[in-house]
């Protein structure tokens, strides 16, 4: 009687995590392309993108997209992204490694919508904090606003030194922002569910695993944008 009881339950139970786990394997495939998409929209607009020469000094990029209502609000944020190198020969980027971003305050604001965020991280030294389980930015790494404008080089020369340069786009506006305060976070969860099985992200963007094929859009649009990292 006992093993007729605990059987069903034991199936329903299994029934539910075997749900639960493929509706966040949706949710971060979804991201991925939201990812994506957040790249192409920002780069197909001349006059309110990504400096081209930045984009392609750039060691690697982080990309959170849609931080919900409230997450600018002074007081915490809270959004979850991912993280893409440049290959160790500087042609191609590696798989996506996954990222929360928790915490801090921001310089530039508007409340009541999603907003995406982008982090160009421009030399080894803010590479390397990538791949340590957390960081803060602002405090163990360097951040400061970023230029908008794909010509925007005489802007450019300023930032080329810079370790991180962070970027909002809210409501159809992509500005510079500061995310002094705001910690970084490797995402060993959503690791698991794009490569099926754990890893953390230093494994990942040192490139020692194959990129999933879930990712092939997001690399796609990476390498359209800036194929190699120049000198």
């Amino acid at each position: 009687m006992r093993l007729r009881i605990t059987i069903p339950a034991f199936l329903s139970i299994t029934i539910i995590a075997l749900a639960a786990e493929e509706k966040e394997s949706t949710k971060t495939a979804q991201r991925l392309d939201d990812a994506s998409d957040v790249v192409s929209e920002i780069m197909q607009a001349p006059d309110k993108a990504i400096p081209q020469d930045l984009l392609d000094h750039s060691q690697c990029i982080v990309l959170v997209p849609g931080l919900k209502k409230g997450a600018f609000i002074v007081g915490g944020k809270y959004g979850k992204g991912f993280v893409a190198c440049r290959k160790s020969d500087g042609m191609g980027w590696t798989g996506p490694a996954a990222v929360r971003i928790e915490g801090g305050s921001v310089g530039f604001q508007i409340g009541g919508s999603e907003s995406d965020v982008v982090l160009l991280i421009m030399n080894q030294g803010g590479m390397q904090k990538l791949m340590s389980s957390r960081f803060t930015l602002g405090g163990e790494g360097e951040v400061a606003a970023g230029p908008v404008g794909r010509d925007a080089t005489a802007q450019t020369d300023a930032f080329l030194h810079a370790e991180i340069l962070s970027w909002s786009r809210t409501r159809g506006i992509f500005v510079g922002i500061s995310l002094t305060g705001a910690t970084l976070r490797q995402d060993t969860d959503d690791n698991r569910e794009l490569y099926g099985k754990r890893l953390d992200n230093k494994q990942i963007l040192n490139g020692a695993v194959a990129n999933p094929a879930v990712a092939s859009k997001l690399i796609s649009v990476l390498t359209k944008y800036s194929p190699r990292k120049t000198a």
